[in-house]
């Protein structure tokens, strides 16, 4: 086995612009820097635009490993690039997403669009009925996620979400502590199997 093969994937999900607040771009920059240092590899959406393009430029220039997975509808739109270091074109965006989860050992969601919470929430519903046990780690990048955060707080005020339902996640506030809040979730996973 290669040490390659023995890498754990992080994917991150998040947005093919910008946004409007610089926060968003530093802590994309951060993340990919992040992911490369602690020696994962990054999967995500294949894109060149926006937080996509900024945390994968950010890991491959920390030496990192990035894998780009993007339907061919999109890969012209989203500028997709070879720059990667594994890019797969697949024909729509359901392949996409199971390669993405196939690929990954953990989730991370950055700031983001519809497309952005449309997969975070496909794996807090995996979590929830019990499908996979991989974390998923919501970046509140500048507060971004609260009313994410605050509608899932009423969904289990108002008993949508049980407690023996309920959809685990880490919340992280600062992009510094991912890597640690990853690891120790890796380890107390492979501890309880």
């Amino acid at each position: 086995m290669s040490a390659a093969s023995l890498k754990r994937g992080v994917c991150v999900y998040c947005g093919s612009s910008l946004g409007a607040d610089p926060a968003f771009a530093a802590a994309a920059d951060q993340l990919g820097a992040a992911i490369a240092g602690m020696g994962a590899r990054l999967v995500f959406g294949g894109g060149e635009r926006g937080l996509m393009g900024r945390v994968a430029h950010a890991a491959m220039a920390a030496g990192g490993e990035v894998v780009g997975i993007i339907p061919r509808f999109l890969y012209e739109r989203e500028e997709a690039t070879r720059a990667w270091s594994e890019l797969i074109v697949v024909e729509n965006m359901h392949q996409r997403k199971q390669i993405m989860f196939e690929r990954a050992d953990a989730f991370v969601a950055l700031p983001g669009g519809v497309g952005t919470l449309e997969e975070l929430v496909e794996q807090l519903t995996w979590v929830q009925l019990e499908r996979h046990r991989k974390p998923v780690l919501i970046a509140d990048v500048a507060g971004f996620w609260r009313p994410l955060l605050a509608l899932m707080a009423h969904m289990r005020m108002s008993e949508f979400i049980r407690p023996e339902f309920d959809a685990h996640y880490l919340v992280a506030e600062k992009v510094a502590d991912v890597p640690d809040m990853l690891q120790r979730a890796w380890t107390m996973a492979a501890a309880n199997p």
